[in-house]
């Protein structure tokens, strides 16, 4: 059956975006290859989301975002995409899933990013127990307490500086020894000496994380010396932040849309990418995915739903083209 919107992927940016199309009367399908939610599936206490005075668990709040956009009539459907192919000259665009094929006349792509995860023994088992990849969701749990920190980079960097607003020490670990030209990699050299003259950080050098330890919650954190592999048990770590990059879900698309360098895809300013009718929103955006933030992929989804609605009344863009 044609659709008028179909949406790739379920956080935040499609949920949003759903919700939108679907009280404008479009009729939509929205297609994610698991439960839809995204990261915030993985999250414990959301804190930062307009709305809420109190801390809502992610997985109930993606729950009520579902909820609500299936009450305006958008049907959710749990198929992975396998491929896309764009139309042209009005015709529809094909979304080619494990179940079969999809037609719609817009195509929105929320499928997001995933952080880089940490290469380490208990690095699955302790996510959102104790590990955490994001510093802006989760600092606040930290107030006075030991954490560690994995990233040497800008964003490692700039998410050291903003825990110290919580945490009682901060212990850098560097895969690299001190002297060494590739230990600090942000190019931020204001950055980085703020980060190294703070009184609360610390740096533990030419280590690497082995292991995560605990019993249901960290508790206790085994870094390795890379130079003698010698093996020593932080038992007074209450937690770990991975800062060590993102990985935007697009291999799907087979390059049929623009990427940057790091893979993200290139929209313009009102989320439309060079194809017609073809929009890209939330962390898989690549002016939305260096914030990771899940009122801003809303806040994407939002643009694109009303793009989306003024473009099915004559397939043109409604400003000029990106």
């Amino acid at each position: 059956m044609d659709q008028d919107l179909i949406i790739i992927g379920g956080g935040p940016a499609g949920l949003t975006a759903a919700i939108y199309a679907g009280r404008a009367k479009l009729k939509t399908l929205l297609l994610d290859k698991g439960l839809p939610g995204g990261q915030l599936n993985e999250t414990t206490e959301v804190e930062n989301f307009p709305g809420f005075e109190e801390a809502i668990q992610g997985p109930e709040l993606m729950r009520r975002m579902c909820t609500q956009a299936e009450r305006f009539g958008v049907q959710i459907l749990m198929e992975e995409v396998l491929d896309v192919e764009w139309g042209t000259s009005g015709k529809n665009h094909t979304v080619i899933t494990d179940q079969g094929r999809h037609h719609a006349s817009v195509v929105i792509v929320s499928t997001g990013a995933a952080p880089k995860e940490l290469p380490a023994k208990g690095a699955k088992e302790f996510k959102g127990r104790g590990l955490s990849y994001c510093a802006t969701c989760d600092g606040y749990f930290y107030r006075d307490k030991t954490i560690i920190e994995i990233g040497a980079g800008d964003a490692g960097f700039t998410e050291t500086l903003f825990l110290t607003r919580f945490a009682k020490e901060i212990r850098m670990v560097i895969r690299h020894p001190k002297d060494d030209p590739k230990a600090l990699r942000a190019k931020d050299r204001i950055l980085v000496e703020k980060v190294q003259e703070h009184p609360k950080v610390k740096f533990i050098w030419n280590a690497v994380v082995h292991e995560l330890k605990g019993n249901g919650q960290l508790k206790s954190v085994v870094l390795k010396d890379l130079s003698t592999s010698k093996l020593s048990e932080q038992a007074d770590v209450n937690g770990v932040f991975v800062n060590i990059g993102h990985a935007p879900a697009t291999d799907f698309l087979h390059g049929k849309l623009a990427q940057d360098e790091r893979g993200y895809l290139i929209t313009d300013a009102h989320m439309r990418t060079k194809v017609p009718g073809v929009f890209a929103v939330g962390d898989v955006r690549a002016l939305s995915g260096q914030y990771a933030q899940a009122v801003i992929a809303a806040s994407d989804g939002c643009v694109a739903a009303l793009g989306a609605e003024h473009y099915l009344e004559d397939h043109k863009w409604l400003y000029e083209k990106p």
